[in-house]
C-alpha cells in the first residue's frame, strides 16, 4: 500500500505550468510592479515562470455559492501523449495571510518579532513554523524512486525533484511533490482531477478528508535540541516500529518513548473525482470549444476569513508509467532498474550498451545494428535532454486569500452564483503566462429568482508601460449592457450556425432608459457602471478614481432571458474584449460534469434526482437537469411542434435531461427518481421522443412514497401521468351487460309463462310471514 501511495508523481521529465485565474493566483507574486515575481520562493514551490501571477486582491464568498476555478496548463491532459492529475485543494486558518513583505518567512524565531514567526504579519504565511519543523526534521520516505539524484539529506525536505532540501515558505516538499500524502496536513481535498478514473475510488478512499494520518509524536524538548542540524538529519521516525522503539533520556530510566499517534480525518465528504478536460500539449490556453479549464466548486460552510485555494499539476509524458509497482527505490542509481529498452525491442544488455536507459541526459547508440555491419563510422551517440529530477514533475499554484462568510437569514436557501473578474491590465505578450480581462464565468446560466454575486479585485502595481485604458498600471472593471446584437445569435450568412461577429452586440453600450439587465432597478445598474457605491465624485469617465475593489452584493434576478454585457474600461479592439453573457431561465437548471466515476445530479432535496453509477459512462459527459411546471412544459412541447397524448392528467413536473442521446456504455444504465404529486393513484412514467418529442413510450417504474424510480440509458423528457384503470373500466361494462342479460331474460321468461310467476308470489308471502318478529 505505502508504494501505491508514493507512485503518482514518478514518470517522465516534462516542463510545464500551471496557473490559476479565478480566484487570483499568486504564484508567488505579492504586488510588484514588475512583470516578473521577485521571490519564487516566497510562499511555495511553483515551479512555474516567473511572469505568472496576479498581485495581491481578496474577495469573500458566501458558504454554499458557486464559484468557478479556472486555470491553464502547459502541457495536455486527457491526452494519450501524457499522464496528467489535477488536485484541487484549500485550506483556511487564523495564521493564513498574505503578508506585506516578498521575503520569505524567516525559519529562525530570533528574526521575528516577538521571537513568533507564526504571528509575524510582515510576511506571508500558508503552512506553519510548527508543521515545517515537522516536515524539516522526519525522516524521508526511503521507499521512493529518486532515480539517479544524489539527496543531500535524510529528511522530508529532500526529495527527487528537490534534492538540495531548498525551503520555499514553510512548505513540506515531500507533501508538496506526492499525493496521497502519509502525514497529517492542513491541507482540505475538493476534487481530483485524472487521466485515468479508475484511480478515483483509491483516491477518495485515501484523502486525508475520510481517512486519518498518523505521526511520531517525541519530546519538543528534543526538537528544540536538534533544530541547528540544519535539517539534513532526520530524528523523527516516520513509521511505528521505530517510534515505538524511540527513546529520548530522562530521569526515568526507560526515558520517554515515542508515541505512534493517528491524527483524525478532517471529517470531510471525499473529493470529487472524474476526468481531467482535454488541453492542448505546449499551450496555456482553453480546452475543446474555446472553454476555460474550470471546476464549478460549491463552497461549503467555512466561515473563516482567511482561507486559500492550491491546485496542483502532476504531469509525466506517456512514454513511461510511473504506476508499475516496480518503480521504488530499489531502482535508485541503477540505470537497468527503469525499463526503457523493451520499448524499443531491445534486450536489457542490448539496452545498456547502447545507451536506452534512464539516467542523466543518456547517449543512444541509433544505428547499433547497422554499424556492426562493418560501418563503425556510423556508431555514433547522440545525447538525449533528460533530467531525472523532472522524472514526473509537479507544477502548483495558490490563490491569494479569500474569506468565506455564512448568509445573512435573507438569502437562506437561495442559489447564489459568483461573478468575478479574472486576468490583468496589458496585451496578451505583456501579460502572459497571465491572461487578459475577463469576467468569470464568462458565460452564466442560471435561474430566474437565483443570486448573482458581481464582486472584483485588481491592483494599482501593474508595469507602468504595459497597453490598457485609463491610468497607467491600474486595473479597473465595470458592467453595461451591450447595444442590440447585429445578428441571430449564432447565426449569419455565409456562415451556417457559426457564431459571426457582432452576435452578441455591439460595441457601444445600451440606452438604458427603457432596458433593464437582470431585473436589476437603476439604481443597481448604475453602481455596476460607476461603482458609485464605493466612489463620491473624482474622474469616473475610465474609472480613475475608483478603488480597485467592488462588490455589488448577492442580488436577485428577476427577469428571464439572454443578456450580453461589457466593460466599457477595457473593451479594447485589439486585445482585451471584456465581454459577458448570463442565460437566464424560467425553470431550475442544473449542469454537472460526470464521467467514469458516476455522481449526482439535483437541485435540491425536494427536486429530481440523477444518480450514475460507477462504470456508466465511458468518458467524461456535461449532464444537465431541468425541471419545467406542466404549463411550462406543454409550452415547450409546442415550441417543438409536439403535444403529450398519453395518460389523462399531471402527476409531476416535466423533467428534461440532456444529452437525449444514448450516453451509457453497452447496457448499463442510470436512475432517475421523480417527486409525484400526493394522493395520486394509477400513475405511469413517459418519455419523450429524445429527437422531437413527438412520440411517448410508457417506462418500467417502481412507484413508491411519492417517488418514481426507473432506469434509463439516455436523457429525454420525462413526465409522471394519472391513468384510468382500462380493467376497471371493462369489468364494470360487463358486469352492467350481464345484469341487463339477466333482467332482460327473467322478463320474457315470466311473460311466456305467468302460472310460473304466481308460485313466486305465493312463496315470497311465506317467506315474508315467517321472517316477521311477532305473530
Amino acid at each position: 500500500m505505502m508504494r501505491r501511495l508514493l507512485l503518482l508523481a514518478l514518470a517522465v521529465a516534462v516542463q510545464g505550468d500551471v496557473y490559476m485565474h479565478n480566484p487570483r493566483g499568486s504564484n508567488n507574486r505579492l504586488d510588484e510592479a514588475r512583470r516578473d515575481r521577485n521571490n519564487a520562493n516566497r510562499l511555495f514551490d511553483s515551479q512555474n515562470n516567473d511572469r505568472g501571477g496576479y498581485n495581491v486582491g481578496s474577495l469573500y464568498y458566501y458558504e454554499g455559492s458557486h464559484l468557478s476555478i479556472e486555470w491553464t496548463n502547459q502541457h495536455s491532459c486527457d491526452n494519450p501523449n501524457n499522464h496528467c492529475e489535477l488536485v484541487l485543494q484549500y485550506m483556511c486558518g487564523d495564521l493564513v495571510r498574505d503578508g506585506t513583505t516578498v521575503t520569505t518567512i524567516p525559519v529562525n524565531p530570533m528574526q521575528c518579532q516577538n521571537y513568533d514567526c507564526n504571528r509575524d504579519k510582515r510576511y506571508g504565511m500558508h503552512e506553519t513554523y510548527d508543521y515545517h519543523i515537522k516536515c524539516r526534521l522526519r525522516q524521508r520516505n526511503m521507499g521512493l524512486f529518486t532515480a539517479d539524484q544524489n539527496l543531500r539529506g535524510q529528511t522530508a525536505r529532500f526529495t527527487r525533484q528537490n534534492a538540495n532540501g531548498n525551503r520555499r515558505g514553510y512548505e513540506c516538499p515531500e507533501e508538496r511533490d506526492h499525493y496521497p500524502y502519509w502525514h497529517p496536513t492542513p491541507w482540505k481535498d475538493i476534487a481530483v482531477l485524472t487521466n485515468n478514473p479508475r484511480r478515483c475510488p483509491y483516491y477518495q478512499r485515501e484523502s486525508e478528508n475520510v481517512k486519518g494520518r498518523y505521526e511520531c509524536v517525541v519530546p519538543p524538548e528534543y526538537i528544540m535540541e536538534n533544530l541547528q542540524a540544519n535539517g539534513r538529519r532526520a530524528i523523527i521516525p516516520n513509521n511505528k516500529v521505530d517510534c515505538e522503539d524511540f527513546r529520548y533520556p530522562t530521569n526515568d530510566r526507560n526515558g520517554t518513548r515515542g508515541i505512534w499517534r493517528e491524527m483524525h480525518a478532517h471529517g470531510l465528504p471525499a473529493p470529487e473525482c472524474r476526468e481531467t478536460e482535454w488541453t492542448r500539449d505546449n499551450h496555456l490556453g482553453n480546452t475543446l470549444g474555446g472553454y476555460p479549464a474550470l471546476f464549478n466548486w460549491t463552497i461549503p460552510d467555512l466561515d473563516h476569513e482567511n482561507c486559500v485555494l492550491r491546485i496542483r499539476y502532476n504531469i509525466s509524458t506517456g512514454d513511461f508509467e510511473g504506476w508499475d509497482p516496480s518503480v521504488n527505490s530499489t531502482n535508485n542509481k541503477a540505470e537497468e532498474g527503469v525499463d526503457v529498452g523493451s520499448r524499443f525491442g531491445l534486450s536489457a544488455q542490448a539496452a545498456e550498451d547502447r545507451g536506452y536507459v534512464y539516467k542523466q541526459n543518456p547517449q543512444v547508440k541509433v544505428f547499433g545494428e547497422f554499424a556492426s555491419e562493418g560501418n563503425p563510422e556510423k556508431d555514433f551517440e547522440l545525447q538525449l535532454a533528460v533530467n531525472t529530477n523532472q522524472f514526473g514533475r509537479v507544477f502548483q499554484d495558490r490563490s491569494h486569500t479569500f474569506a468565506v462568510r455564512k448568509r445573512p437569514e435573507e438569502l437562506s436557501g437561495a442559489t447564489i452564483h459568483n461573478v468575478n473578474v479574472r486576468g490583468k491590465r496589458g496585451n496578451i505578450v505583456q501579460v502572459y503566462p497571465a491572461v487578459e480581462y475577463d469576467f468569470v464565468p464568462n458565460t452564466l446560466e442560471v435561474s430566474k429568482g437565483d443570486y448573482v454575486h458581481y464582486q472584483w479585485t485588481g491592483s494599482n502595481t501593474n508595469p507602468e508601460n504595459n497597453d490598457g485604458q485609463g491610468k497607467a498600471g491600474t486595473d479597473r472593471s465595470n458592467v453595461v449592457l451591450q447595444g442590440a446584437q447585429v445578428y441571430p445569435e449564432g447565426k449569419g450568412t455565409g456562415y451556417g450556425t457559426k457564431p459571426v461577429n457582432g452576435h452578441w452586440g455591439r460595441s457601444y453600450p445600451m440606452h438604458l432608459s427603457n432596458v433593464t439587465f437582470l431585473g436589476f432597478s437603476k439604481d443597481l445598474m448604475r453602481n455596476l457602471a460607476i461603482l458609485d457605491n464605493h466612489q463620491f465624485g473624482g474622474e469616473m469617465s475610465e474609472l480613475d478614481d475608483a478603488g480597485t475593489y467592488f462588490d455589488l452584493g448577492p442580488r436577485k434576478v428577476t427577469q428571464s432571458g439572454v443578456f450580453h454585457y461589457m466593460s466599457t474600461r477595457n473593451n479594447n479592439f485589439s486585445n482585451r474584449s471584456q465581454k459577458g453573457r448570463i442565460i437566464v431561465v424560467d425553470q431550475p437548471v442544473k449542469t454537472e460534469s460526470v464521467g467514469w466515476n458516476g455522481g449526482n445530479i439535483t437541485f435540491n432535496e425536494d427536486a429530481a434526482v440523477v444518480t450514475v453509477p460507477r462504470g456508466t459512462l465511458s468518458g467524461l459527459q456535461k449532464m444537465r437537469l431541468e425541471e419545467w411546471e406542466p404549463e411550462a412544459g406543454e409550452d415547450l412541447l409546442e415550441s417543438r411542434q409536439a403535444s403529450i397524448n398519453v395518460g389523462s392528467d399531471y402527476a409531476s413536473n416535466y423533467i428534461l435531461i440532456s444529452p437525449t442521446d444514448k450516453i451509457t456504455q453497452g447496457d448499463k444504465t442510470f436512475k432517475v427518481n421523480m417527486k409525484i404529486n400526493s394522493g395520486m393513484s394509477n400513475v405511469a412514467i413517459y418519455h419523450a421522443n429524445p429527437d422531437s418529442f413527438t412520440s411517448w413510450s410508457k417506462l418500467n417504474a417502481q412507484i413508491s412514497g411519492g417517488v418514481a424510480s426507473f432506469q434509463v440509458d439516455r436523457g429525454g423528457l420525462f413526465v409522471a401521468r394519472t391513468e384510468t384503470s382500462v380493467g376497471l373500466i371493462v369489468g364494470m361494462v360487463m358486469l352492467v351487460v350481464v345484469l341487463v342479460v339477466i333482467i332482460v331474460g327473467t322478463v320474457v321468461y315470466f311473460r311466456k309463462h305467468p302460472d310460473k310467476w304466481d308460485k313466486v308470489k305465493k312463496s315470497a308471502a311465506v317467506a315474508r310471514y315467517s321472517t316477521q318478529n311477532k305473530v
